[in-house]
């Protein structure tokens, strides 16, 4: 029956390992229902101190059911002033066109650590945090 489903809201979490600079990491969430990414966030290990030119940006992407998918949902780039305290939650920004928060039940979610510039800045260990909401009767 409609209204029944629970819960509204999930919050879904990932680990996405330290990187070296010059490395990237993932970690893949499987979206637990068809909805949308309502909030994503990281909460590193140690502080993740932002710097220009060689720096390192956080990105979700929807890889959606066979993993191929290229929509990017939520970023933060980790630049000049723009820093992530460690063990403390630092909020990634949704993408303003509302399809790319869309999500199906079964589509790959990807948490990526891209290092920026010829080595980037290396990356802590962190863990993401995506929240997903339930669309309405799903």
């Amino acid at each position: 029956m409609a209204g029944e489903a629970a819960p509204s809201t999930q919050y879904v979490g990932t680990a996405v390992v330290a990187t070296a600079n010059g490395a990237d990491a993932s970690g893949l969430i499987v979206a637990p229902f068809d909805g949308t990414l309502a909030a994503a966030s990281i909460v590193p290990l140690t502080v993740l101190t932002g710097a220009n030119t060689e720096s390192r940006t956080l990105q979700v992407f929807n890889r959606g059911q066979a993993g191929a998918g290229t929509t990017l949902a939520a970023s933060k780039a980790f630049v000049s002033t723009v820093n992530a305290p460690a063990l403390d939650e630092t909020a990634l920004t949704l993408s303003a066109t509302a399809a790319d928060l869309v999500i199906a039940s079964g589509d790959v979610i990807e948490v990526k650590s891209l290092h920026v510039g010829a080595t980037g800045l290396a990356g802590p260990q962190l863990l993401a945090r995506l929240s997903f909401s339930r669309t309405a009767g799903a």
